[in-house]
């Protein structure tokens, strides 16, 4: 017995002072020292440890010691060059290498993304850097273009893989990657600006173009290292299955799946009329009685469905319990997001706001919080409500989407008995 205290005393005290080393690697790289300056000090800390216990050591840091998700991106940099080309712990379950399988298509598309970055955009970066022709600048603007749909891909990793994650203890790594996307995304919009105002500022251009692509690249790598061999460690089939069918609703970027994916225990339940996952939710033939009316289930879900607007309700407990589905949503949703926290809904840099607002609700500070923004020809307003019972007390948050835009454009008058 005093042999396995001693162990697991050793083990904390091992834990502890990896922390503590990290730590002062997050100290050196924010006084700006460089990747290859923490390089030795970081692998001499890690030793032998797996990507996972790894990821469980940054999300320590954050949770224990309160260091903000932003300063442990770092270190993402970091454990990424240290371990590249000799991770040899990936846990392939099968499935993955099979057209269709979520990580499969997730690696199809890397594979489009890195020829897009690595070639075609780097080739016509190098013709920039020698002459700025209107046309080469063109072919980067095309380049840009096709790289922004890899919003789809960061889209359906942060909504549909990251939540599963989420449920198995898993917070750290999925923060501080979705981090990094909304870097990546930012400095993708901002070297095609520059390019669409170009003023001359060609070195300028040039490096934030090559920015672009080492984040990219790099992104490519801790997803193919880090994240996938995590996710296949974690998931159940029936979760693949799940994110696989609602892949479809946010898009795929430039690749698009090689096939349908239906393991070999999917498919003999179906022969067998076994209903597959989620068939069988609760039936649409129950009632409910409102005050001025009643409607059955079915009438209610439809009806919710067809309304002009995306309606989000999350409880006292900021959990997401509803969203409406209609034919067009302005902003994402999946069925992933359901039972997940609000907060790990949101990308990191913008928690902080929607803490805020929570807290002003259920407060009583505020009742409501409108927002609006523009996005491409829509005009959205966004508008919080906070939901409260008889006796005033928070019962949860309602959020209320609609573009705005045909509305804005309406003049003079239509009545309900006009022909025109």
């Amino acid at each position: 017995m005093s042999e396995i205290i001693n162990n697991r005393e050793q083990h904390r005290d091992e834990s502890s002072n990896r922390q503590q080393i990290l730590k002062e690697i997050i100290k050196q790289l924010h006084a700006g020292a460089s990747v290859e300056q923490v390089k030795g000090q970081f692998k001499e800390a890690i030793g032998e440890l797996s990507v996972d216990e790894i990821s469980k050591l940054e999300e320590a840091l954050m949770k224990e010691e309160g260091i903000p998700v932003s300063e442990v991106q770092r270190l993402c940099s970091v454990h990424a060059s240290v371990f590249e080309g000799s991770i040899e712990e990936i846990h392939a379950k099968g499935d993955e290498h099979v057209p269709g399988h979520p990580i499969h298509t997730f690696k199809l598309e890397n594979k489009e993304i890195d020829k897009l970055v690595n070639f075609k955009l780097s080739l016509h970066m190098d013709k920039f850097q020698k002459e700025d022709a209107e046309d080469t600048i063109f072919k980067l603007i095309e380049d840009l273009n096709l790289l922004l749909d890899i919003d789809k891909h960061y889209s359906r990793k942060e909504n549909l893989l990251f939540p599963y994650l989420e449920r198995y203890g898993i917070h750290g790594p999925t923060k501080v990657m979705w981090g990094v996307d909304d870097h990546i995304r930012d400095a993708i919009k901002q070297a095609k600006s520059r390019l669409s105002s170009y003023s001359g500022d060609r070195e300028e251009i040039t490096a934030l173009l090559q920015h672009v692509v080492n984040e990219v690249t790099g992104m490519i790598f801790k997803e193919e290292n880090i994240l996938f061999p995590m996710a296949l460690d974690k998931l159940t089939e029936d979760e693949w299955l799940k994110i696989a069918e609602e892949s479809e609703q946010i898009g795929y970027c430039i690749a698009s799946p090689a096939g349908v994916w239906k393991p070999v225990r999917h498919s003999i339940k179906q022969e067998e009329n076994v209903p597959a996952p989620e068939q069988n939710e609760a039936a649409h033939d129950g009632y409910i009685r409102f005050e001025t009316g009643i409607l059955s289930l079915k009438q209610l879900e439809i009806m919710m469905n067809h309304l002009p607007v995306d309606l989000t309700f999350i409880d006292q407990d900021d959990v997401v319990r509803y969203f409406s589905h209609g034919k067009e949503r302005i902003f994402t949703r999946t069925k992933a997001v359901i039972g997940r926290t609000v907060q790990n809904c949101h990308p990191p840099q913008s928690v902080h706001v929607v803490n805020q607002l929570l807290d002003d609700f259920k407060n009583g500070r505020k009742d409501v919080e409108d927002f609006w923004i523009k996005m491409k020809d829509k005009f959205v307003y966004i508008r919080y409500f906070a939901v409260r019972d008889e006796e005033g007390r928070y019962m949860g948050t309602l959020e209320f989407t609609q573009n705005i835009a045909p509305i804005q454009a309406l003049e003079g008058e239509k009545r309900i008995l006009s022909t025109t």
